[in-house]
């Protein structure tokens, strides 16, 4: 690049004064399509071009050339002829072409993309140009701005935003959330607003920019919490830009509240009596206390403890367990044991006032030695408490029991006490012994704990009892049960990517890991519906189009943890609601109808069809006639064209109508179509006769006119078209000397003499000339007098007049004339009508040249009747008639021998 630029140099050196650095600034959309025109350098720079002004004839022409092909080149296109600068088939990408906070510049006079970290919306794309030839040498510096477009929609780093708020959070409460949304684009194009899809009444967002312009969304709390009540709140976040129209990213928010010790402990009852006997066993529980916390963790520990105002001899007597809350004897009774004890028990929990229960101990001493219940435990045991499989079978044995009387005095019998599936029995053939048994199943989800009794009385009735716990243990015996079995949802269609849809809710009665709830999608569900495993939330990924599918059904799976897991399923039902988002649509976009014309009015034109792919309003679709409404009229529900009036192809041979087609939608959505009529002909329209152009006139005809001379014509129009307007000439009534002395040529209409003219052939001849056109099914006619005075002067204009007036005795011949023309119905090929056409023309020319030299002649012999005093003025009758096409005006001409 150096070399080449040293060598345009030199030979510059002495054009310095046209050698100057210039610089064009342009602008333009990125993403643009190739052959876009950037700007004109030739025009931008007043540089003379072939389109402008032209240089010397001895100065070669200008050239544009890029110094580099460099990374800025591949995206334009330099006309070297020109200069125009126009959009190259690489597509501009300014989110790839300028990061933001980057700087790219390369050397050596090559391209180079520039992205101010000073403004984001700074893209520059730098361009060097060299102009020549040396007399109009230039560098050209050239700048172009990319300009931004809303091609890109927010979306979030993660799908899943976690935010936790304790649950003592003041009202207003701000609390950033970590993920913001992120949008490649800049200025009003980037991400501007954030919205909860459900604020749940207690939330809102706000967004805060910074000094560098970024947008960060707050959770602000605008009501009271309570984690007791609820402990989360699933949403969706949405981020829209400020683009137009607006694009907008979504992602799922949950919102845990973190519990804070805002509960104390606190007893279900105050005061608990307990009756003790004297021989009561050291180390048996006597009562056990407890107090509830509803916080969670090290917030909802309690310890139990004895009030300062218990006696020692009491805390001698009973041991209290400062985690569980058992009371237990801790020494025998004895005579010196008292009576009552008054027990006051603290539940202490963190921060909080001591809950207070009293426990009132009675004992009561005894003179016997009571019996003895020595059980032998047959299941698992541990510290009096028995543990059984809910699935065990019924009649499981469970402990024997030895009743015996220590002093070997009295008969003991016992029985168990308490509610639950279990039985006491003797166990034969032993005396004394009793076994302890199921008698139904056992169910965890229905009774986790049972507390029974073995009483043993004497025959003096003195009774002891042995306080058995069973403890029921949960197998994964229950399936996860869904709120509903059939899920009925809708959602409008054009949904935001991510939108939330519901939450499933299944429970399981099995405890800890059993009754843990997983949710799966079934094999039925389409790829683009999203099931969160732990939440339950269900969210559609992609927007929905109700025209193109307005029903989903598929299946939800409810799985536990337990093993080997227990499963259910539930059915989902997706009603896609309808958006107005389809504009009407015709079936063709032009429509073509022929109709023939004196078409009645009102009568049905055709039928315009127009769907709308919408329900319901949506799809309603109303026609109007937008041109054209005071001669047409369009049944709005059944599409169906009418024209008010008959309509006249010689008026108006065809229409063209836009018919637009509005939706009941709101706002409304419309479209149009072309309709063109074409009226059909019909032969309506008689032929008129334009020449000669009255009943009344005459042509003087020489006695020495030659035989197949030309005298005369009839000349006729018709306004219809095709075989309607095909006309021929006939003679149907003569009267004269010698009457069949003149023909008519059918096609042309030309009076030829056949015969010579004799001495007795002078005299008045009139010929009635029949006009007829080939129209279908009738054809239409007119009739025109053709008056040919044979003579060698006309010496007595008035005589001449006075039999023209006279009704002429004409018998009428009811011959046709012989045209042969090919029947309407036959298909001509096109080829054939250029001969007629051919032959038409030149009759037309010829018709024209006759007329011109009767005029000259007439004129003529006007200029000689000055000069003869003794013969009279023979003017011809002139036309008292009106014609629309032409005024044509005929003299008298005489026909010599030439």
């Amino acid at each position: 690049h150096l070399l080449l630029f040293l060598l345009f140099l030199g030979p510059f050196n002495c054009f310095a004064s046209y050698s100057r650095a210039t610089e064009l600034f342009y602008s333009l959309n990125e993403g643009l399509p190739a052959g876009v025109l950037i700007g004109s350098l030739a025009r931008d720079l007043r540089l003379p071009t072939a389109g402008g002004q032209h240089p010397a004839a001895s100065q070669p022409p200008l050239s544009f050339t890029l110094a580099s092909r460099g990374l800025g080149g591949q995206y334009v296109q330099l006309d070297n002829h020109s200069g125009e600068l126009h959009t190259s088939a690489v597509e501009i990408d300014r989110e790839a072409l300028c990061v933001e906070s980057s700087e790219a510049t390369i050397i050596g006079g090559e391209a180079a993309v520039f992205s101010s970290s000073s403004s984001s919306e700074s893209c520059l794309l730098l361009l060097d140009v060299l102009v020549l030839p040396q007399e109009y040498f230039r560098l050209v510096k050239v700048k172009i701005a990319i300009r931004d477009v809303n091609d890109n929609a927010p979306h979030f780093p993660v799908p899943h935003i976690c935010l936790s708020v304790p649950e003592n959070s003041p009202v207003n409460t701000r609390l950033a959330i970590e993920h913001p949304a992120l949008d490649p684009d800049v200025g009003t194009n980037s991400v501007q607003t954030y919205r909860l899809q459900e604020n749940y009444g207690v939330f809102t967002l706000d967004v805060e920019e910074n000094e560098s312009g970024e947008r960060t969304p707050y959770l602000i709390v605008m009501g009271a919490l309570d984690r007791e009540t609820q402990e989360e709140y699933v949403t969706v976040i949405v981020a829209e830009d400020g683009g137009t129209p607006p694009l907008m990213g979504s992602a799922t928010l949950t919102i845990g509240i973190s519990d804070i010790n805002d509960n104390c402990p606190q007893f279900n009852d105050s005061q608990l009596n307990i009756t003790l006997y004297g021989n009561f066993s050291v180390g048996s529980r006597v009562a056990t206390v407890c107090a509830l916390d509803m916080d969670l963790g090290s917030n909802a520990q309690i310890t139990y403890s004895y009030s300062q105002k218990v006696s020692q001899p009491s805390r001698d007597l009973f041991h209290l367990d400062e985690n569980t809350g058992a009371i237990t004897l801790s020494s025998k009774i004895d005579g010196d044991t008292p009576r009552h004890h008054r027990l006051i028990i603290l539940g202490n929990g963190p921060g909080c006032i001591p809950a207070v229960i009293t426990v009132l101990v009675t004992i009561i001493k005894v003179m016997m030695r009571p019996p003895e219940v020595v059980p032998r435990f047959i299941a698992n045991e541990v510290e009096g408490v028995v543990y059984l499989k809910e699935l065990e079978p019924i009649n499981t044995p469970i402990a024997f029991f030895t009743i015996k009387d220590p002093d070997e005095k009295y008969k003991v019998n016992c029985y168990l006490d308490g509610d639950g599936p279990f039985r006491l029995s003797p166990y034969k053939p032993y005396n004394n012994e009793y076994l302890l048994e199921t008698t139904k199943p056992l169910d965890y989800e229905t009774q986790q704990l049972y507390e029974i009794s073995v009483v043993a009385w004497n025959s003096e009735g003195f009774h002891v009892n042995k306080i058995i716990k069973v403890q029921i243990l949960d197998d994964n015996d229950n399936s996860p049960v869904f709120s509903q079995q059939l899920i009925e949802l809708s959602i409008e269609e054009n949904n935001v990517p991510n939108a939330f849809l519901t939450k499933l809710h299944a429970t399981d009665a099995d405890s800890g890991e059993r009754g843990q709830v997983s949710y799966f999608l079934g094999p039925d569900a389409p790829s683009y519906f999203a099931l969160d495993k732990s939440t339950g939330v269900l969210t559609v990924s992609t927007q929905l189009d109700r025209e193109e599918k307005e029903k989903y059904r598929y299946t939800v799976k409810a799985v536990d943890s337990g093993f080997p897991p227990r499963e259910s399923v539930a059915t989902v039902t997706i009603t896609v609601l309808d958006k107005n988002d389809n504009s009407p649509r015709f079936i063709n976009k032009d429509f073509s109808f022929f109709v023939p014309e004196n078409f009645p009015g009102f009568g049905e034109i055709g039928v315009i069809s127009v769907t709308d792919a919408d329900a319901g309003q949506n799809g309603w679709v109303a026609l109007s006639v937008l041109n054209g409404s005071d001669i047409f009229v369009i049944d709005t529900g059944k599409g169906v064209l009418r024209a008010k009036v008959s309509l006249d192809r010689e008026q108006q041979s065809s229409y063209v109508l836009w018919i637009e087609a509005v939706d009941g939608g709101d706002p409304a959505l419309s479209s149009t179509a072309k309709i063109t009529i074409l009226l059909l002909d019909i032969n309506d329209n008689p032929p008129l006769v334009l020449f000669p152009q009255s009943n009344m006139s005459y042509l003087l005809v020489l006695p020495s006119t030659l035989p197949g001379s030309p005298i005369t014509e009839v000349y006729a129009v018709d306004k219809d078209t095709g075989m309607n307007a095909v006309i021929a000439y006939s003679i149907i009534g003569r009267r004269g000397p010698r009457p069949e002395s003149f023909s008519i040529d059918a096609k042309t209409g030309n009076i030829t003499l056949e015969e010579s003219l004799m001495q007795n052939d002078y005299g008045l001849y009139r010929l009635l000339v029949k006009v007829s056109d080939h129209g279908y099914p009738e054809p239409l006619h007119s009739t025109v007098m053709v008056n040919l005075f044979v003579n060698d002067t006309v010496s007595n204009e008035s005589y001449i007049e006075s039999l023209l007036r006279r009704e002429p005795d004409i018998s009428i011949e009811e011959k046709q004339p012989q045209i042969s023309i090919e029947p309407t119905h036959k298909k001509m090929e096109p080829a054939s009508c250029m001969p007629t056409l051919i032959a038409l023309s030149v009759i037309s020319l010829g018709s024209i040249a006759l007329v011109t030299g009767m005029g000259i002649y007439v004129c003529l012999r006007k200029g000689k009747k000055h000069h003869r005093a003794d013969e009279n003025l023979e003017v011809q009758i002139p036309l008292n008639g009106r014609i629309n096409l032409h005024m044509l005006e005929k003299k008298p001409v005489e026909i010599s021998n030439i």
